[in-house]
């Protein structure tokens, strides 16, 4: 048996905390074959330890099993990837770009101002209008990391269990991790979406159910460069783990309760809470006490527009490339007969196997008017 003091477990953790995809390979295999590869990698048949790994390495001698061990975890990954998907889409806008250029979009104003009176055989005037810049671009991340021939061989290909999903979950790190950084820093939320000459779209007000409806209303009073009404409708709440029981329970409460504050200056209890009436989805990020190292940053809680109208911020992916992608380095050494070696029995000067991994992510930040933060340090 195979002496296990490796922990390739480990290794693989290590080095994909900042994966970043899988490339298909070229080749095409069958269902049926894929499914086979799948039940002796994953040990279908309940095979005793010894024969297991004899019939794993007799496979990783042919000549196309690495191609389609490349095949299984790419559908692993995409899977895992797909079904994974991450509770900021719910509020994100998402798109592709086609390369790696910054891309300028405009956001127009006007065209849905109050239309004029046209007279009989009067002329359609044309409509006053304005825009508003805003940029687009991805860049490529990636790394790349190599395992020892005899990590594998003394791991008796354990790894083999969780390669795809610690590479999925690196990829949906990375993009969460993109989308938060377009909303909050260091410091607390990010100056370039709430504190911009667009609109006024931050206050200090602390969580509460008076505070929550107090802050819709305010996105709602929202306008256009016209002066017009908008009619912002909040439906995302978003906020960091300490908070959430709170907000948990603002948002579901039916009923809420009054403190008199003075002789006859209280209300008639109880007092029913509307909020639960306006469909409001409660989202919590994880990511926001990693970035925001502020003071504030368990009180601080950011509320999103109903897609339906319009997104704060985006994320995009360079067009063909949406998904991680990751490849495998083939050997550069040649049996002395001249025929193909495995990727899996390493390269020629160390026997390592090598990984490289990959995406493509970019945020923008498109409409502040569709978000509003309350950092919680004020009086509600």
């Amino acid at each position: 048996m195979p002496n296990k003091t490796v922990d390739l477990g480990q290794t693989f953790q290590e080095a994909g905390l900042n994966w970043d995809g899988w490339e298909p390979v070229g080749k095409h295999f069958t269902e049926s074959q894929i499914e086979r590869g799948i039940a002796l990698i994953e040990n279908s048949a309940h095979l005793r330890s010894h024969r297991h790994e004899f019939q794993m390495w007799e496979a990783i001698t042919t000549t196309d099993f690495p191609y389609l061990f490349g095949t299984i975890i790419d559908r692993e990954l995409m899977a895992r990837y797909r079904v994974a998907s991450a509770d900021y889409s719910a509020y994100t806008k998402s798109g592709t770009v086609s390369n790696f250029a910054q891309h300028t979009r405009d956001r127009l104003d006007g065209l849905d101002n109050i239309l004029p009176r046209v007279t009989a055989k009067g002329e359609y005037l044309v409509a006053p209008v304005s825009s508003e810049h805003y940029t687009r671009q991805v860049f490529k991340r990636g790394r790349q990391f190599d395992i020892s021939w005899e990590a594998l061989v003394n791991d008796g290909m354990g790894a083999f269990d969780d390669v795809p999903a610690r590479f999925s979950d690196a990829a949906i790190n990375t993009d969460a991790w993109l989308v938060t950084s377009a909303l909050a820093g260091a410091a607390g939320p990010l100056a370039a979406m709430y504190a911009t000459a667009v609109c006024t779209n931050a206050g200090v007000l602390p969580a509460s159910i008076a505070n929550v409806s107090a802050t819709l209303a305010l996105m709602a009073a929202q306008t256009t460069a016209a002066g017009l009404p908008m009619g912002i409708r909040g439906m995302h709440i978003v906020v960091p783990p300490a908070l959430e029981d709170d907000m948990r329970a603002i948002l579901t409460s039916v009923l809420k309760q009054w403190t008199e504050v003075g002789a006859g200056g209280g209300v008639p209890v109880p007092t029913v809470n509307v909020l639960t009436q306006r469909g409001l989805v409660l989202h919590v990020d994880p990511w926001l006490p990693y970035i925001d190292v502020s003071a504030n940053v368990d009180t601080t809680w950011y509320v999103f527009a109903d897609p339906a109208q319009g997104y704060a911020v985006g994320l995009d992916h360079l067009k063909g490339h949406e998904g991680p992608e990751i490849v495998m380095k083939a050997s550069n050494k040649v049996s002395v007969g001249g025929g193909p070696v495995s990727p899996f029995d390493g390269d020629f000067e160390s026997d390592n196997v090598f990984y490289r991994v990959r995406t493509c992510p970019g945020t923008c930040n498109i409409d502040p008017r569709m978000t509003y933060v309350q950092t919680g340090t004020g009086q509600g």
